[in-house]
């Protein structure tokens, strides 16, 4: 299991120096859509250069030009693009034929699927690498958590790993863990704790019980 670091909101020198401070415990650093909107490939490139061990993902959310875009993130030395499951499917295939020949994982964030079952066995029949239940910020703001969706997700999920984001924090994790997803997304919870890297090392800790 997988700690991803989401950073969205800092400005570059800022989330250098945070991924320093907690580096220990993440897996992968992702280099969330406002910061991708803000810097550009610059910023997968920084983090490349800063920290050539860990695995990167662009969070371009793709929507169309899935080749071109996802190309952009691999060249820059990302691992995994994202590319968004309400998009036209083949949209998706265009990513994933651009992750096969740099050899890196398309991840289809699944924010808005309405069928979250009938995706799933999309995403999976054309080869997607990773499936991310994402409640986002707004339907957080109204309510929303993801671990429903990730029941859903893990009950249909039969080959591609599973990633989930949300509002997870050192608080909520271990109902997560429960769970079993192959990687868990974290932002804001170690970002705007008090103790980013205590936050860090809790939430690390309760995934490798």
């Amino acid at each position: 299991m997988k700690l991803q670091l989401a950073l969205d909101e800092l400005k570059l020198p800022e989330a250098l120096a945070l991924a320093e401070k907690v580096i220990d415990y993440v897996d992968i650093i992702e280099i969330g859509t406002p910061f991708v909107i803000d810097e550009g490939m610059n910023a997968v490139r920084k983090f490349r250069e800063k920290f050539p061990h860990v695995e990167i993902l662009s969070d371009e959310k793709i929507m169309d030009g899935g080749h071109l875009e996802s190309k952009l993130a691999f060249e820059a030395g990302a691992n995994y693009v994202t590319v968004l499951g309400v998009t036209d499917i083949l949209t998706v295939k265009a990513c994933l034929k651009a992750a096969k020949e740099y050899n890196k994982e398309v991840v289809v964030d699944m924010i808005c699927v309405e069928d979250l079952p009938t995706k799933i066995r999309e995403m999976e029949e054309i080869g997607a690498h990773v499936l991310a239940v994402h409640t986002g910020a707004d339907q957080q703001a109204a309510g929303r958590q993801p671990i429903d969706d990730l029941k859903v997700m893990v009950a249909h999920a039969k080959k591609a790993k599973i990633a989930v984001a949300g509002g997870i924090n050192s608080k909520t994790i271990h109902k997560y863990v429960e769970l079993n997803p192959d990687i868990i997304i974290v932002g804001s919870g170690i970002g705007n704790a008090a103790d980013p890297v205590e936050e860090a090392r809790l939430i690390k800790q309760a995934m490798t019980k």
